[in-house]
């Protein structure tokens, strides 16, 4: 079953306030194998992907989209960054369903996802494809 091609242009309601903490920066350069970038508190670039899948998560588990979650693959991510993500930064982020085309039984759902802060400073824009196999597959 291919999702309803009306879904293209739905932006999605902002996520939960994400609060940035010298901690959570740490986790991810962990996580990434990457050095502390002005002594721990710049996020790297990638950082927008923790409150962007909060974003995805949103998309891929409401039950008027009509997503299985096991029926899909992450097939394409970017980001631009407006400014460098800082401890102490509240992040939201807002998602929205750029383009969706149906290709040999799958569809290919095209999302951009804006991040900024709490207060509506632009931070990061996350784009991302996701691959959706339908039910029937």
């Amino acid at each position: 079953m291919s999702l309803d091609p009306a879904l293209a242009g739905r932006t999605f309601a902002p996520t939960p306030p994400y609060a940035v903490s010298r901690a959570k920066i740490a986790e991810f350069n962990t996580a990434l194998g990457a050095e502390p970038v002005n002594e721990g508190n710049t996020a790297p670039l990638t950082f927008p992907i923790v409150i962007a899948f909060q974003a995805m998560t949103q998309l891929m588990t409401d039950p008027e989209v009509g997503i299985q979650l096991h029926n899909v693959i992450h097939g394409d991510q970017r980001f631009e960054q407006t400014r460098p993500i800082e401890a102490g930064d509240e992040l939201v982020a807002t998602l929205t369903i750029e383009s969706l085309r149906a290709a040999a039984g799958m569809d290919m759902i095209g999302t951009r996802t804006e991040v900024k802060t709490s207060s509506g400073e632009p931070v990061a824009t996350a784009f991302a494809t996701l691959v959706h196999r339908g039910s029937a597959q």
